[in-house]
Order: C-alpha cells, then structure tokens, then sequence
C-alpha cells in the first residue's frame, strides 16, 4: 500500500485532523498576505487623508479622479468591476476564478477616491483584496469548488477582520454576508484563522514598519449595571430608527447607480458626473455654511466618528454623510460603504440621544454598528463587532440595536447580490432564494 492509499485511509477514519491541518496551512499564508495587504491599504489610506486635509483644492478634481478610474476600470477592469457582488456571486456559483488585479485596482482606486475627498469606507476594498488574493490558491492548488467557497470566505474574513483590527466580526462577516438568514458552517474554522492571521499580520506591519495604528472608541458602562426594561425598549426604538436609516441608504445609493447607468452609457462619465456634484456641494457648504461642515462629510470621517460619543453633534450630520456617500458610491467611486456607515449610525445615535434617555456615549455605539448591520444584513457579525470594539458592558444594547435594525430594513441592503436563504418575515417568503437585486426589481 502507497503513501497516498495510506493516507486515503486515515481520512476516511479521521477526517478531523486531516480538515484542520489542510485548513491551517491554506489559512496561515492567506492570513499573511492579506493582513500585509491591508497593512499597505491602511498606510496608503492613512497618507491619502492628511494630504487632501492639508491641500483642499483637491476636491474640486474629484471628477477628474473618478473619470481616470472609471477608464481604467472600463478598459482594463471589466472582469472585477462588479467588485463585492462579484465576489458574492462566485460563493453561490463558483465559475472563473477572481483575476488577482482586483486588489491592485480596487485599492489604488479607493485611495484615489479619498486623496479626492470623495465619501467611502474601506471595507469594500479589503473584501476583494482578501478575497482576490485567496482565490489564486484555487488556482495553485486545484480545490474543488466546495473548496473555492471555502477560500473565497476566507479571504473576506481575513480582509475585513485586518482592516478594522474585529478578527471575530470579521470571520463572522465572511460567514454571514452571502446568504441572508443562513451560514455556511463548513467554513468556521477557515474564517476564523484567516481572520485572526490576517489581523495579526496587519497589526504588526501596521505598528512595527508603517506606524499607524486601528482607531479606538472608549466607552465606559458599569457592567454590574442592571438594565431597566424602560431602557430596552428605548434600545429597541433606537434600532428602528437605525434599520430604516440603512434602508434609506441603501435604496438611494442603488437608486442614484441606476439613473446613472440608464442616462449615462459611457461608463467613466459616471463618476466623473457624480464627483462634479458631490464637488459642487463640497464647495457650497465649505463657502457658504463653514469650513467645518464643507470637510465634514468627505472621506472616512473618523474624527467625527470619534467625537459622537463625547460631544453633541449637529442633529443632521447623519444626513449629510448619508447624502454624499450614497452620490459617491452610486457614481461607481471605488471604497466601500462600512465606515461611512459607521459615521451615519455613531451621528444618528448622537442625535437620538437628544429625545431618548440613554447616554450619548451608548447610543453612538449602538448606531456605530446598528446601521451596518441593517445596510449589510449582518446581525451577529455586527453585535460581535460592538464587543470587539466596545466591550461588553453595553453588549445587551448593542446586540438588541444590530437585530432590530437587520428586522426593519428589510429585504434592501448594500450587496445587491445577496440572496435570501430565510426571509425576515413569513410574510415575503416568496422572496427566499432571490438575490436583493431581483427583489429590487418585483417591487418596480
């Protein structure tokens, strides 16, 4: 008897140990270079913000920026410019495998978009970076397509848990995003060590070479605390507003790519269309209202990401984020949608916390991850994302915020491609097995 028959043989015994040691060594270096992918991301990001800060004539070339990317993508890009729904669609049907220029691309174009002053996140991008570069392990070691399934979850975990330093939101992420209602189980020991390796790597190149570091949010609470059934129902009222907040998102960032793409059918004027008025009003509340307002809303927005929860902001500057990205994005700017959603939410729960009697400090916490959770449809990676973040003292809050928001924006959401495994209520059963898009669609 061979080697091979040999070890045919233990598997079919014990497979465990045989799974886990094939996952380990196809996760550690997806891990690995992923996590320094994003290390670079972060960096060039990091870099892009302080000299658009320090040069604000910049803006007034966003549309000039989104034209050039929108021609590269449109010449050399086709193949990948679907982006996260490309990705998504090759977990449900696997076919060619993702072309590696995806990462390349998505991050040079994200960084453009911010050196711009355009309003987008990041997650997106360490998505198909993740994602793109786990998918040549499809190809160097000839996996199966349960297998390619598998990598591609792997990857996504490994680019969001390193990007923003939640390794457990981020393999619960990879698990949750595709298919609505359900999880692909097959696939939690792979996402889980992608995403702690990822996080890992990232967090040392980021601190030991590139010297920037992951945001961090303090927020106090008493964890003895016993939590009144007043203060529940107020968390629950908090999580409605936030649900149809992700819904208005959603529906208007979709609605504005569509005008688009009907009006206009050369596809590098769009962006260049859609910078041109995300410049002009950029220029009209810079001149006209303030300095602070004009510089606001572009780009990540962390600084007022922060200060939500120590100081009472505008009651709608959750609006205002809300307006410029769903125009930047729908314009086909490269980034992704996480992060101004995290502004959109922190800002919102700020305002809330103005009628509502729970701190400030809490409900900027709850909206942080609340809407996320209702724009992406990811409840438990989004409540695991608050404890990472947070702590566990407001964990019951934050947990209620990410549920009932995922309940109330109902079958909408920033990944068009996702399909509905289990309907929200029994009421839009007909819509399971459907992707978002095609629901999109029935309801037209």
């Amino acid at each position: 008897m061979n080697l091979t028959s040999l070890l045919e043989r233990w598997y079919q015994k014990v497979p465990f140990p045989f799974f886990l040691l094939k996952w380990l060594l196809i996760s550690l270096p997806i891990g690995v270079l992923v996590g320094i992918a994003a290390a670079i991301f972060l960096w060039a990001l990091h870099f892009a913000t302080d000299w658009r800060e320090g040069h604000l004539w910049i803006v007034a070339l966003l549309p000039l920026g989104g034209f050039f990317v929108g021609l590269a993508y449109h010449y050399y890009g086709k193949e990948v410019e679907a982006g996260n729904n490309l990705i998504i669609d090759q977990i449900h049907s696997p076919k060619k495998i993702i072309r590696f220029r995806m990462a390349p691309m998505v991050l040079l174009g994200t960084v453009m978009t911010h050196l711009f002053g355009g309003s987008a996140g990041r997650e997106g991008t360490a998505i198909q970076i993740g994602a793109s570069i786990s998918d040549q392990f499809t190809k160097w070691l000839k996996l199966s397509k349960r297998d390619r399934r598998i990598v591609l979850i792997a990857g996504m975990a490994a680019g969001f848990g390193a990007v923003f330093g939640t390794p457990l939101a981020g393999a619960i992420f990879g698990m949750e995003v595709f298919l609505l209602g359900k999880m692909r189980y097959d696939a939690i020991i792979p996402a889980f060590l992608a995403a702690a390796f990822g996080d890992f790597v990232c967090r040392y190149v980021s601190h030991e070479y590139l010297y920037i570091h992951h945001s961090v949010y303090n927020v106090t609470g008493d964890p003895n605390h016993i939590i009144p059934i007043d203060h529940i129902l107020y968390a629950v009222i908090a999580g409605v507003c936030f649900g149809l907040a992700a819904r208005l998102f959603a529906r208007l960032t979709h609605w504005w790519g569509g005008v688009l793409r009907e009006r206009v059918k050369y596809p590098p004027f769009r962006p260049l269309l859609g910078g041109a008025l995300v410049a002009g009003l950029f220029g009209i509340l810079y001149f006209g209202v303030g300095e602070d307002i004009g510089t606001r809303y572009m780009g990540l927005g962390l600084p007022t990401i922060k200060a939500a929860f120590t100081t009472q902001l505008a009651p709608y500057d959750w609006a205002g984020k809300l307006l410029f990205t769903a125009l930047t994005l729908g314009a086909a700017y490269k980034g992704g949608e996480v992060t101004p959603l995290f502004f959109i939410g922190a800002a919102l729960g700020n305002a809330l916390s103005m009628i509502l009697p729970l701190d400030m400090e809490l409900l900027a916490a709850m909206g942080f991850v609340g809407v996320f959770a209702g724009a992406a449809n990811t409840p438990l990676a989004c409540a695991v994302m608050g404890l990472e973040l947070f702590g566990t003292n407001y964990g019951v809050y934050i947990a209620i915020g990410c549920v009932v928001s995922f309940m109330f924006s109902g079958h909408a959401g920033i990944y068009s491609s996702q399909v509905i495994g289990m309907s929200k209520h029994r009421l839009f059963l007909k819509h399971e097995g459907k992707t978002l898009k095609e629901v999109e669609k029935d309801r037209e």
